[in-house]
């Protein structure tokens, strides 16, 4: 029986990315926009650009804070547990509150 070696802290964001652009209906490049502030950074990451830990890390948590509700978290992507933000908060980065606006 062969293990599958696990995924790379890279390969677990664009995973992440990739699975909620299709589930979410949008681009990489939009949801780039949402996290960054910047629609180039999650293509520069999948085609080898670097990113560091603090950016890692607050992509990873807005993807778990907004994942759809009917779609599975990709495998062997951890999930951080979504945290609990005041109503302000999540309505300026939602993609419900994009959607109102």
């Amino acid at each position: 029986m062969s293990e599958v070696a696990p995924l790379t802290l890279t390969a677990q964001l664009i995973t992440a990315a990739d699975a909620y652009c299709v589930a979410a209906g949008r681009s990489r490049s939009r949801v780039s926009t949402l996290i960054f502030g910047g629609g180039d950074r999650l293509d520069g990451v999948a085609g080898g650009n670097d990113l560091n830990t603090r950016s890692f890390e607050k992509a990873m948590r807005w993807f778990s804070d907004n994942w759809p509700a009917d779609t599975p978290w990709p495998e062997g992507v951890e999930r951080p547990a979504p945290a609990v933000a005041a109503p302000a908060a999540t309505a300026a980065t939602s993609p419900a509150s994009e959607a109102a606006a």
